[in-house]
């Protein structure tokens, strides 16, 4: 044990973790020649497009010193917010991070949560000076705000780059000097947590635990403790490029079991295995339960896909533990899934997910919060889904969640922003001015304002520069109403949404504009109208398109043409009566990007 060290890879998005990491899979020859490709571990097609990590990749690295081989287990871990609960778990089985900071940017929102999760923990932190080599980085600023942050001594933050492999082998010296061993007894009964897991068509669930106490061998018997479920270990070994079986793994260690498990179930992140004949007495503490920050509806837009979506979800919930979703069914849509996400990103990609691993196609709703609705007879209903809401004769008040959010950017671009979140009904809390050029700004204000494109308004506003990061803090009172979409008088369900009141005219008059554009013309009038119970607060039509029924009458009498179009009108009339409307999926995601 003592020639272990288990670390992660913690920063803010795109300040070089992946490519750090590539740096010292190569210096110790992990990773050879011939498999080597920039950001190894990002091992999803939509992570290299997008250059971004979405799951955190765990690897075993062998570096040779002097006094012996040293084993490190290193945990590459995603930079955006919406990821965090990747972040968390990663932490749980290390002992010491990498904090990285971009040499060019300096410390940015995310770096300050992500190093706080780590404190939380204990862990050892390293700090390392990323992107030496660009023409802009400004060291000794950006190591001022280092020492500021952490109180490290100036001395102790390594200067790297990734690009150039130019100060990775004082990153794993550093790694192996200064962060401590597991502690352990490798004879002590089994316990070992769960961090992460993935699904194999062909030999099931592979979980990939850390070693507290104990000793694990092919063939044990083990039991889940959450779930109570008993398997034998059919493999077990050590997380490479690839997977490598191991005769044995003992405390201290990362590593996979394969046990059989067919359904997804049956595995919970961090759950506790142990043996079934020499049981821990107590199951590892350490996950708190993922709390989902924004909702959205996900239905199959072929109704007898159903069963398939759930399979899909399950396997998917499987390797990403922050997805939570229930059954739901909705009047428009058929039956599908109430799912709750750690943001917009996350949402985005889910979907994609859904589309590039499992080949399904899918519908999403509106994106909303969850919100508390008091009745007036006292009781509190948790309202996911704006259908859900009582009817305004029972509803007292509403009351919906709200957080605070750290911003830090230049301070040329405070006042645009200051106005970005005045305007999403912010109330500015503080203003620290971190270095002479740059700011921290916290605002408390309401989350379902950041839900929709806080983010992109944002990023445009500061010419990306500015970083984002929010914790949720508890639920104030909020003047909402619920806007209803209505196309011919029938109510669309999955456009519905929970507005402010200053703001649902506007709203609902930019949807219905947009939905005029999108609703492809019938053989009728289509009234596309926005309602706040029974007000309608604005109205568009689609005209009708007309099939010419003239034109067999060249010349002739009148009475004969207008005969013709007397008989149409009646047609067209039995038809508005039971003429249902078509609205295609680019309605449904146009709501989302009315701006």
């Amino acid at each position: 044990m003592k020639n272990i060290r288990n670390f992660c890879i913690i920063a803010h998005i795109d300040h070089g973790k992946s490519t750090l990491a590539d740096r010292l899979l190569m210096a110790t020859q992990t990773v050879s020649e011939r498999e080597f490709q920039d950001q190894v571990l990002d091992n999803m097609d939509l992570e290299r497009e997008r250059g971004i990590t979405i799951k955190s990749h765990a690897i075993q690295m062998e570096y040779d010193r002097p006094d012996g081989k040293y084993f490190l287990n290193l945990i590459d871990t995603p930079g955006h917010v919406d990821f965090s609960y990747e972040v968390s778990r990663s932490i749980a089985a290390c002992e010491g991070a990498l904090l990285i900071v971009d040499a060019t940017q300096g410390i940015q929102a995310q770096t300050i949560s992500n190093l706080y999760l780590a404190i939380e923990h204990d862990l050892e932190i390293i700090p390392v000076l990323n992107k030496m080599d660009m023409p802009s980085a400004m060291p000794e600023d950006v190591k001022d705000q280092i020492v500021e942050l952490i109180g490290c001594e100036r001395h102790t933050i390594i200067e790297a780059s990734g690009k150039t492999g130019m100060g990775v082998d004082a990153i794993l010296e550093a790694i192996v000097e200064r962060i401590p061993h597991p502690v352990g007894d490798p004879e002590a009964p089994l316990q070992a947590l769960i961090f992460d897991s993935v699904f194999n068509s062909f030999r099931g669930i592979f979980s990939y635990f850390k070693i507290m106490n104990g000793t694990i061998r092919p063939g044990d018997h083990v039991k889940f403790v959450a779930t109570g479920k008993e398997y034998h270990a059919d493999e077990i070994g050590v997380l490479k490029l690839g997977t490598e079986p191991r005769k044995e793994l003992r405390a201290g260690n990362v590593g996979y079991i394969i046990s059989g498990i067919k359904s997804s179930r049956e595995v919970k992140v961090g759950d506790t295995i142990t043996h079934v004949a020499r049981p821990c007495t107590s199951a590892i503490e350490g996950f708190e339960e993922v709390k989902p920050m924004v909702f959205a509806g996900i239905y199959p837009v072929d109704a007898d896909d159903y069963e398939e979506l759930r399979n899909s979800m399950e396997k998917l919930q499987l390797n990403d533990a922050s997805l939570v979703f229930e059954l739901e069914s909705s009047a428009a849509l058929g039956f599908g899934f109430r799912c709750g996400f750690l943001g917009l990103l996350h949402m985005e990609i889910i979907q994609e997910r859904l589309d590039r691993e499992f080949d399904m196609d899918v519908i999403t709703t509106v994106p909303n919060v969850s919100f508390k609705a008091y009745t007036t007879k006292g009781e509190v209903i948790d309202v996911h889904n704006p259908s859900g809401m009582p009817a305004p004769t029972l509803l007292d008040y509403i009351e919906e969640p709200y957080i605070l959010a750290q911003i830090i950017t230049k301070n040329d671009y405070v006042g645009p922003i200051m106005n970005l979140c005045i305007d999403k009904r912010g109330v500015m809390k503080n203003q620290v001015y971190l270095s002479s050029d740059r700011v921290e700004i916290t605002f408390e204000m309401p989350l379902s304002e950041i839900v929709f494109d806080f983010y992109d308004k944002l990023k445009s506003i500061s010419k990306g520069y500015a970083s984002f990061d929010y914790h949720q803090i508890g639920y104030q009172r909020a003047n909402l109403v619920r806007l209803d979409i209505l196309l011919n008088g029938e109510m669309v369900d999955a456009l519905s949404a929970l507005i402010h009141k200053d703001h649902a005219y506007s709203f609902g008059k930019r949807i219905c504009e947009k939905l005029k554009e999108l609703i492809p013309r019938q053989q009728f009038d289509i009234a596309i109208q926005a309602a706040i119970g029974a007000k309608i607060i604005s109205r568009e039509t689609v005209k009708a398109v007309r099939k010419d029924v003239t034109a067999k009458c060249y010349g002739g009498d009148i009475t004969r043409k207008r005969k013709l179009l007397e008989k149409q009108k009646k047609g067209k009339k039995r038809m508005r009566q039971v003429g249902n409307v078509e609205v295609p999926q680019s309605a449904f995601l146009a709501v989302l990007k009315l701006d």
